[in-house]
């Protein structure tokens, strides 16, 4: 099978990337180091390549009316134009057929950015709900053809400040832009360019966006202005340290999302109804999403690993785990009993052994700083 790549593809191999199958793409996982790469993001600035994602363009006079059925939640929160939401897109069962973010540009036009390896079947259940629903849509993946845009995010506490180093026009439009915005530079170096705040890293930073022709320019500008480029390796740690859900590991179809840490991201509260609301109702929570910390030396906590209650028949399951660069410590994402608690010693199963770990309430590091001990 050929492997899909992005604008950058030529600009990673120059750069010596290794690269891997990410999912059907092409993508770097790191540049030689990825600790480098992970602490360069926690105390300068990193960039990495995201134009494996999908924009999504829906623009009509009844595009509002559709998401607020769509997504579980409530694009009703977006009332001023550049404001910008997390949420999960959910089938009728309740499950999660994506997370993705809403950008609210307009009434006749929001844009939605989803995760690369669900992006067709997300456009095509968006199709299929424009049809069922005759909201009389059009709906327009970037990712391809003569309107594809690249996505490049650039994080850190130096972020910004190189961004506007780089794209100068950008500075007047984001630099009292609140996390979770998006606003447009227009006539820069890199023609039209989207910066938007919503970063997965755990640090500030913005998410670029600009034609796909023009990608290559801008990632060689950032770069030239001392930007370092990161891969894969870095981004899961990052994110996992920052207590963030990668879909496909800690979120899927056969997930429940009150039970993966995502409550905060659907709206059960107004009366209107979304896709998949009632069966989540019916569901309810039966697992909470919380932070463990390896206590005993002698193991690495990975997905799929078993995590022991004592005192109980009821058993979790870890969803991404990792040895965090920033503190020095095994650390995992997990699903586990409603009665388990933060600061509860529980045990894990690797290999042979059964290790402590402590609970922790997530996140375990946001904005350089260890918050989980």
């Amino acid at each position: 099978m050929t492997l899909k790549a992005t604008p950058l593809n030529n600009a990673h191999r120059a750069a010596g990337a290794r690269m891997v199958d990410f999912g059907g793409w092409d993508m770097p996982v790191n540049y030689g180091s990825q600790i480098e790469e992970h602490h360069a993001v926690r105390s300068d600035v990193g960039m990495f390549d995201v134009a494996h994602m999908c924009v999504v363009d829906i623009k009509g006079d009844n595009v509002r009316a559709f998401l607020r059925g769509l997504l579980a939640n409530n694009v009703d929160k977006l009332q001023v134009s550049g404001k910008a939401l997390y949420s999960c897109m959910l089938n009728p069962q309740g499950y999660v057929i994506d997370d993705l973010i809403v950008y609210f540009i307009s009434e006749s036009w929001f844009r939605l950015v989803v995760n690369a390896g669900t992006a067709e079947k997300d456009v095509a259940w968006m199709q299929q709900q424009n049809s069922v629903t005759n909201s009389g849509l059009t709906i327009t993946q970037r990712r391809d053809g003569p309107h594809a845009m690249a996505l490049i995010a650039v994080q850190g506490p130096n972020a910004r400040a190189k961004v506007w180093q780089v794209i100068p026009e950008s500075q007047a439009v984001s630099a009292d832009m609140k996390p979770f915005n998006v606003a447009f530079a227009q006539s820069t170096a890199f023609g039209e360019a989207m910066i938007a705040r919503t970063g997965y890293t755990g640090e500030d930073g913005f998410e670029i966006g600009v034609a796909a022709e023009q990608a290559e320019a801008l990632w060689n500008a950032l770069a030239a202005a001392g930007v370092k480029p990161a891969g894969l390796g870095a981004r899961d740690t990052l994110r996992l340290e920052a207590g963030m859900n990668l879909y496909g590991q800690d979120m899927d179809e056969t997930v429940n999302p009150l039970d993966a840490g995502l409550a905060w991201t659907i709206d059960l509260v107004s009366e209107r109804d979304f896709i998949g609301k009632a069966a989540l109702q019916s569901m309810g929570q039966n697992a909470q999403f919380v932070g463990l910390i390896l206590r005993e030396k002698g193991g690495v906590l990975r997905a799929h690993q078993k995590v022991i209650v004592a005192g109980t028949e009821a058993t979790g399951e870890i969803t991404s785990g990792t040895f965090s660069p920033t503190m020095q410590q095994a650390i995992a994402l997990a699903r586990v009993p409603m009665n388990v608690a933060v600061g509860d010693t529980v045990h894990v199963e690797i290999r042979d052994k059964k290790l402590a770990a402590s609970v922790v309430k997530l996140p375990f590091v946001r904005n350089g700083k260890i918050l989980a001990v």
